[in-house]
């Protein structure tokens, strides 16, 4: 076993490597600069994190969700990994200490947004951190044809020339041919390697169906197929609609979408985690930073914007290697709007240049003024207040923020902040009158320095794992804590946000590039022809398009999607199957059977056409077949 494997089997737990891992992991200790192209639940993070537990000095992570890299600073502290994230909501003396510690301790890894890499704050203290990795997570927001483009990530390469010795990893699972041209083009990567995983999903199984109503069809697959599931639809009313009438049919589903408050969000989500409510009805804010591997079932209630997120959303189900359903719902309205929404995405200037100004109104912010400054951004009483649709302001912030104008963060986050201001007194006593809270007290004090000086940032969630506690359970003790005068406690905090990295200008002087900017259109316009295409295929495999989309050309059809099990069923006449279909009940009605012995008692049938059959009848949730190959019926 070399030093690569023995640290994967002491923090992770795996004895093996996935594929593709250990070739990144490699290239990156050689001190190559490399582009790993893995499909979501691939492994990506391993690539970086392993290297960096054996390199000296620090890695470098650069990751445009917050919600992300709170999940990996936390789960690389519950491995004894020094881990810290720089984003947006901490404040000038957070940001210092953050730095400074990690300049001057073990720290290994230190997350940052790509905004955060052009503040002179951050540039003052790079050359004391001793940097020996980059990771760039999400690299396809580099590019400017991509779908999540993220002007930020264009000035990673000036990051990238006051550490020259420092390999770069790029990381991302849905980059097309073209885009992973762009990629290495724009940070200036030389030589890299690039490693890519196959896209196919051996047990993953894609249909897609036109519907009127969609509640029907859902119920319909939730009663064939059991287990954790996600429900993903277009907009946050619809989230509500739709969980509230599976509930009123007897299912645990609950919703979630960025609307509602941080807390409730949490809580919504640790219930579906610990399958408390299986079913998760979402909007595209859910999952990211989820790596629940028991999702049977994921399905879109409309269709999704592009190949890449709708690969990435529906890559949530059969992370444990089970079988499982990807499943599209869609309408002849839908397809009609999708076929529009290009002149949707890319509003004329003179919308551009009214949103911006009514921004501005809502602000009060005069021109000349607001560089480096956030902005509370109330969305419900901004839309009602200046009469535009939601879909059109979204679009021009998107246009903005491309631009360098503003960037909207709609989860801007503020963690939870505790200081004590009771006398070490008082703390004896509550030794004596409750253990509980003392307990949290008492690792409170041992976790975080000056945390009797000042505020002082905790996560919740690493105080839960410590004491073996629910995270709503720390949250409450907190409260009971602030009510008797021990500690001042303030709640995380996540609010849609505008921040303005340049001073706002006059309206009228609004430029955008019009070359690029119909460029990115005519971009829209071929993933929108591409994912029409994939919704409305009849024939080829819907596994391959998705692995071709992407630059793959060497999966073979799945024989698991709507389309291949067609195929099978039309090599076998309707009689044939119905004739063996009948007797293969029979013979399982009175005990599941080996997969031999059923093949032996149709013999009188060719074994291809029985295996037809058997493969569309498990697709179909009529029979299964274990591990150990034994068929039984399901109800």
């Amino acid at each position: 076993m070399n030093q690569s494997e023995s640290i994967l089997q002491e923090y992770w737990g795996f004895s093996t490597f996935r594929p593709g891992q250990q070739a990144v992991i490699d290239a990156v200790l050689a001190g190559k600069d490399a582009v790993a192209i893995m499909p979501t639940g691939g492994g990506k993070s391993i690539c970086y994190q392993l290297p960096a537990l054996q390199l000296p000095g620090l890695c470098l992570v650069i990751s445009p969700l917050i919600a992300l890299m709170k999940d990996q600073v936390e789960n690389l502290q519950q491995k004894n990994c020094t881990a810290f994230a720089l984003y947006s909501g901490l404040t000038r003396k957070e940001v210092i200490n953050i730095l400074e510690v990690a300049g001057t301790s073990n720290c290994k890894f230190l997350y940052v947004s790509p905004e955060r890499l052009e503040s002179d704050l951050f540039k003052e203290y790079l050359p004391s951190l001793g940097i020996s990795l980059l990771a760039v997570d999400e690299a396809h927001c580099i590019s400017q044809w991509g779908y999540d483009f993220r002007p930020p990530y264009l000035r990673i390469v000036e990051i990238r020339k006051e550490i020259p010795d420092a390999p770069l990893l790029a990381l991302t699972a849905s980059a097309t041919p073209a885009i992973q041209k762009d990629i290495i083009e724009k940070l200036e990567l030389e030589n890299p390697v690039i490693i890519k995983q196959s896209f196919e999903r051996p047990n993953l199984s894609y249909s897609a169906f036109h519907v009127d109503i969609a509640i029907p069809k859902i119920n319909s697959i939730l009663s064939s197929i059991k287990g954790s599931s996600i429900i993903y639809c277009r907009t946050r009313k619809r989230t509500q609609e739709i969980a509230k009438l599976l509930q009123g049919q007897g299912y645990q589903a609950s919703w979630y979408h960025a609307g509602l408050d941080a807390e409730t969000r949490q809580q919504r989500q640790q219930d579906w985690k610990e399958d408390r409510t299986p079913i998760m009805v979402c909007t595209n804010a859910f999952g990211m930073g989820i790596d629940k591997p028991n999702v049977r079932v994921v399905i879109h209630v409309g269709i999704p914007d592009c190949l890449e997120n709708y690969y990435q959303e529906a890559g949530r189900a059969g992370r444990d290697g089970k079988k499982a359903y990807a499943v599209l719902l869609y309408t002849s309205a839908e397809m009609e709007e999708l076929q529009k929404s290009a002149e949707e995405r890319f509003p004329p200037l003179t919308i551009i240049k009214e949103v911006y100004q009514a921004i501005a109104n809502y602000l009060q912010l005069p021109a000349g003024s607001g560089e480096g400054t956030y902005f509370d951004f109330d969305w419900p009483l901004f839309i009602n207040r200046f009469k535009f649709s939601a879909p059109a302001v979204m679009q021009c912030l998107k246009m903005l923020e491309q631009e360098g104008y503003l960037q909207y963060n709609e989860a801007f986050f503020i963690p939870a902040r505790v200081q004590f201001i009771a006398p070490k007194q008082i703390l004896e006593n509550l030794a004596r009158e409750d253990r509980e809270l003392d307990q949290l007290c008492k690792t409170m004090l041992r976790s975080y320095e000056g945390v009797y000086d000042r505020l002082v940032t905790i996560s919740e969630k690493q105080l839960a794992f410590k004491l073996k506690l629910e995270a709503s359970e720390i949250r409450e003790q907190l409260k009971k804590l602030a009510s008797i005068g021990i500690i001042e406690f303030q709640l995380s905090k996540e609010d849609p946000q505008l921040y303005f990295p340049i001073n706002r200008i006059r309206a009228e002087d609004i430029h955008i590039d019009q070359v690029n900017y119909q460029e990115r259109k005519k971009q829209l316009e071929q993933r929108i022809k591409k994912l029409l295409a994939f919704v409305t295929l009849t024939k080829d495999c819907r596994s391959q398009f998705i692995a071709h989309y992407f630059g793959d050309e060497k999966t073979p059809p799945c024989g698991s999607c709507d389309n291949c099990l067609h195929q099978k069923k039309k090599s076998i006449s309707k009689q044939e199957f119905d004739a063996i279909h009948e007797q293969i009940k029979a013979l399982l009605r009175t005990k599941p059977l080996a997969t031999t012995a059923l093949l032996t008692m149709l013999q009188k049938y060719p074994e291809e056409k029985i295996w037809e059959a058997l493969d569309y009848l498990q697709s179909e949730q009529r029979i299964e077949i274990n591990q150990q190959g034994i068929i039984s019926l399901l109800p």
